[in-house]
């Protein structure tokens, strides 16, 4: 049973914007055929509901001077500092993605270094200060693809 709070159009307005978040609405409200003040609205309760939580730019990190992407695993120490660790984390602006996990960690994220000289300077200056406990961190070579999740009805 689906707890989707959208019906088709929505379910294809959304595919729609997965693909290309700047898409004009016009253009979306003729392939829907119906009308772009339809489209607005329809936009804009997704928005108010949720399902659209924002629209993004994608950088290619390597032409931005970020060459190194890297995860890193934290076993804490001490679990209850999870909320704090976060809140130190969020401060790091090369911290792009931070996920409270099962399994290994507890808490896992990505963060963007301009080489591996900065990551171990990101390691020593700005994470390891955090006192979270003890990290793992894995380097990614390649992102192979990246895509949108499905939506479907």
């Amino acid at each position: 049973m689906s707890n989707q709070p959208f019906d088709a159009l929505d379910s294809k307005i959304l595919q729609m914007l997965s693909q290309n978040a700047r898409k004009p609405f016009l253009e979306i409200a003729r392939e829907c055929n119906v009308s772009g003040a339809a489209i607005h609205q329809r936009i804009q309760k997704l928005i108010q509901q949720g399902v659209i939580k924002g629209f993004e730019t994608l950088l290619d990190p390597t032409q931005t001077g970020y060459e190194t992407c890297a995860y890193i695993g934290f076993f804490l120490t001490d679990p209850s500092r999870f909320d704090a660790v976060v809140e130190e984390l969020k401060k790091i602006p090369e911290v792009v993605e931070c996920h409270y996990t099962t399994g290994k960690y507890d808490i896992f994220i990505k963060l963007y270094a301009r080489n591996n000289d900065h990551l171990l300077q990101i390691i020593h200056d700005k994470l390891q200060p955090i006192d979270a406990g003890r990290t793992e961190t894995l380097i990614s070579f390649k992102e192979e693809f990246r895509r949108p999740i499905p939506v479907t009805l």
